[in-house]
């Protein structure tokens, strides 16, 4: 079965800005992939493309079977898209603004309005469905801009940062949404600078730096491609501290680090469950009574970081954005358009 979405050494220049230098990716009908990299990288300028918004200087993307570069209008006629911000008529309500959506695809005005009901119950916005977009808040409209998104019931989805600047409620309340869409049979691809998101949502997992893929597969995978397991101890007697050292020393690939105030020893070691189940059994035959002890597996972040060098923007600066140029991030995406 031919992948969903699929891009083949896509190359996009801005000036003497390299955007996109050979993205290549494919998305499995019916499943997330979380396209996760530093602002800059080339996620949203990746985003652009398949979505018929931007052309490519070179390469190919098909989009539910059709090719992108060949037949853009019956391509925006299958996707649906999802911006860093929500592209709604602040001065229409709820109702009117997912009613003009299904006009402008050429729905009829009963069905549009029969759609455009739906939606607005899934999304819990029926009870302010009457009012105007301008007196939403920002986990509203988010809400209300991903129901305009699915008006027409599309068969892929592009979410290009869609939970950024919503507080932890509303990302979870949209983690729900999209999860339900995917089990409904949805292609997803998902941009997002939030690496818990990914580890949710996502089945295959891309990170890209400089226009470029620099990894790929689970999140699992990922995590086990650069090791940095770590046994966590907390003994119950300060004084058991050098005793459970000396038996987490054979299990040890690193230098343990030790709290002495919390009496807490942190190993690197490798092997998973079975060498802390070891450790366990070695800590009982010394009679080391402790309060905790625990497997640190390494977390997204932790990939994030060895693989680009450097955390995610989302870290550095909260929910500041810049284009892939540099630039601070200026325009705003509808459905099909930019504006």
């Amino acid at each position: 079965m031919a992948p969903a979405i699929q891009a083949q050494n896509l190359v996009k220049t801005f000036g003497d800005v390299r955007a996109l230098d050979g993205v290549s990716l494919d998305v499995p009908e019916g499943t997330v992939l979380g396209l996760l990299g530093p602002n800059g990288a080339g996620k949203t300028t990746t985003v652009r493309v398949l979505t018929t918004l931007l052309r490519p200087d070179s390469g190919r993307a098909v989009v539910a079977g059709v090719d992108v570069l060949k037949h853009p209008n019956q391509v925006r006629s299958l996707i649906g898209l999802s911006g860093q911000y929500a592209a709604v008529d602040e001065y229409l309500t709820g109702r009117e603004n997912l009613q003009m959506v299904g006009e402008l695809y050429q729905m009829s005005s009963r069905d549009a309005k029969a759609r455009a009901l739906e939606l607005l119950e899934w999304f819990n916005l029926s009870e302010a469905m009457d009012r105007t977009a301008k007196t939403y808040s920002g986990g509203m409209r988010r809400r209300l801009d991903l129901a305009a998104a699915l008006v027409v019931r599309p068969p892929v989805m592009f979410l290009d940062e869609p939970t950024t600047g919503l507080d932890p409620r509303n990302r979870l309340a949209l983690w729900g949404v999209i999860e339900t869409l995917v089990d409904q049979g949805t292609t997803l691809l998902l941009t997002t600078q939030y690496l818990e998101e990914a580890d949710r949502l996502a089945h295959d997992i891309a990170v890209v730096d400089h226009g470029r893929v620099i990894a790929r597969g689970t999140a699992d995978q990922l995590k086990a491609q650069i090791g940095g397991e770590r046994v966590e101890v907390v003994v119950h007697q300060r004084e058991d501290v050098s005793e459970a050292l000396a038996a987490l020393a054979p299990y040890a690939k690193g230098d343990p680090d030790v709290e002495k105030n919390t009496r807490k020893i942190t190993v690197p070691v490798s092997g998973g469950a079975k060498v802390l189940a070891d450790v366990i059994r070695e800590l009982d035959a010394r009679s080391i009574e402790i309060d905790d002890i625990g497997l640190r597996r390494p977390t997204l972040d932790d990939v994030f970081l060895s693989l680009t060098g450097h955390a995610t923007i989302a870290e550095q600066n909260g929910d500041r954005n810049t284009d892939e140029t540099g630039r601070p991030a200026k325009g705003r995406k509808s459905h099909g358009k930019e504006v």
